[in-house]
């Protein structure tokens, strides 16, 4: 079995995510890698429930040969309003970007080890029935996904993958 990002998360309806540099399942362009200059891609989303009050985004890589996967972006309290992020990263004001898997707070590319095969990259928007997520600086992005479960109202996800050949 492969790793499911979804394992044990609730089940809610979901809606469209896209994104106008990469479609579900391709490559993600070179400019997305962490060797390349860990810029995000645009990400657009449409058709959250009606009761969304916030955004939470995510960026994770279940391949990473870590044993938990890696984190590569973590935002909330994304704006209901926002249905849309140029790429780049360029975030609301009132966004929170949370600490990745390397400690800094912003989108780390993509870039799995040489020769360890193609990673998938899985980037979700969880729509949330609050404005605002209580959660203490300095938490993970696991911590966000534990704290979104009683407050998620839809899912978006899409999937782009990344290799890195052998030397």
């Amino acid at each position: 079995m492969t790793n499911d990002p979804n394992w044990r998360l609730p089940e809610v309806p979901g809606f469209v995510l896209e994104s106008s540099d990469f479609a579900e399942g391709d490559r993600l362009p070179e400019w997305v890698r962490g060797d390349s200059g860990n810029r995000a891609p645009s990400l657009r989303w449409s058709g959250a429930p009606d009761s969304t009050k916030s955004y939470a985004l995510t960026v994770y890589d279940p391949d990473a040969p870590t044993g938990s996967g890696f984190w590569h972006w973590a935002v909330r309290d994304i704006p209901a309003s926002t249905t849309e992020l140029a790429a780049g990263g360029s975030l609301p004001p009132q966004a929170v970007v949370m600490a990745n898997e390397l400690g800094a707070e912003e989108f780390t590319g993509a870039a799995p080890p040489p020769g360890d095969g193609e990673h998938r990259y899985f980037f979700t928007v969880s729509a949330l029935d609050v404005e605002h997520l209580d959660i203490p600086a300095g938490a993970t992005p696991a911590v966000l996904g534990f704290m979104l479960r009683g407050h998620i109202v839809g899912r978006a996800q899409l999937m782009g993958t990344a290799e890195t050949p052998a030397d």
